[in-house]
């Protein structure tokens, strides 16, 4: 079968179109033939030694697809059964088949194509538990999404409408703004233009923001964090920019006793039951029409490379999908 395997960590050129083996499945495991990949930040990061691997991997977390084959010890499943999953091991999800331990997958809900189930369950999964948990976002909150564009940032910006939260978006382009107001943002911010903790200050008549999502990082850390009022929290789930400097603790007391989370998605779903009660609150959202899921781009499983670089490019919105061929 075929699988795209980091061949040395580095830039998208490193990412090779091969033949692998034919997993097997253990007792508690199933196989699952992958119809939909999901593309994420995180193999962004693991492809160019962000996060140190050992060579060669196959990159990627998340994918939909049907049940091929089902461990003994495997109860609830059967061939042919749609399912999704946000945490593949390696070797992970650039495959045209794979195995995953049967308590980190979980069902697809009838009317939820593969593919949407593919886009959404990963950064659904971050969304939920960004508004819901790390900050839990309350009625008439000024909450700042940045790369609001972004698969997790759409996400995210509806769920915290639904919450009751005013959404204040940054995109990094003028032609991002129309999609982040149809997703619900009240105002929209573009990054290369303006200085965003000042227009925050304008937009909130000088409170500040109670929440910024900041999945950035170096380049938007400090706006972000001037973006902020009194006993506000910056939550940083990502360095897209690189890794935020060192800082003095103390200084975030002094700014206005501001805290800053630094959450992890492992942490939120590290139990089958955290996870699939969290897959079932996306997944019910999506089958009830208030989360919305934008793919912005489907590329063959043998054009890794310039998916890769279209993600990083800054110029994609929504969702990006690898489409390895049916088998």
């Amino acid at each position: 079968m075929k699988a795209v395997v980091v061949t040395c960590q580095g830039g998208p050129e490193t990412l090779e179109y091969v033949d692998v083996p034919e997993p097997v499945p253990a007792d508690d495991e199933l196989l699952v033939q992958v119809r939909a990949v999901g593309l994420n930040y995180h193999d962004i990061y693991n492809r160019a030694g962000v996060y140190a691997y050992e060579v060669p991997f196959v990159p990627g977390r998340e994918l939909a697809g049907t049940v091929a084959a089902v461990g003994a010890a495997v109860r609830g499943y059967a061939v042919g059964d749609p399912v999704a999953t946000a945490d593949v091991p390696r070797p992970g999800a650039y495959v045209e088949r794979v195995v995953v331990p049967a308590d980190r997958v979980v069902p697809v809900p009838a009317g939820i194509s593969l593919e949407v189930a593919a886009a959404v369950l990963l950064q659904g999964l971050t969304a939920d538990y960004l508004c819901r948990l790390t900050y839990p976002v309350q009625p008439g909150d000024v909450a700042v999404v940045h790369a609001a564009a972004g698969g997790t940032g759409l996400l995210l910006t509806q769920m915290v409408k639904e919450r009751g939260g005013r959404v204040i978006a940054t995109v990094s382009t003028p032609d991002k703004v129309d999609l982040v107001r149809r997703m619900g943002a009240e105002e929209v911010i573009c990054r290369s233009s303006e200085d965003f903790d000042k227009e925050v200050h304008r937009m909130t008549d000088g409170r500040g923001a109670a929440v910024v999502y900041d999945s950035i990082g170096r380049a938007t850390f400090e706006q972000s964090l001037a973006s902020l009022g009194r006993r506000g929290h910056l939550v940083l789930y990502g360095k897209s920019s690189g890794t935020v400097p060192s800082h003095d603790l103390h200084e975030f007391g002094y700014r206005g006793s501001l805290s800053v989370h630094v959450p992890m998605l492992p942490d939120y779903i590290a139990s089958n039951e955290e996870l699939t009660a969290a897959s079932d609150r996306v997944f019910e959202q999506v089958q009830r029409g208030t989360l919305h899921v934008h793919i912005g781009g489907r590329f063959p499983l043998r054009e890794a490379r310039a998916a890769h670089e279209a993600l990083e490019s800054q110029r994609t919105k929504g969702k990006l999908l690898l489409m390895p061929r049916r088998g």
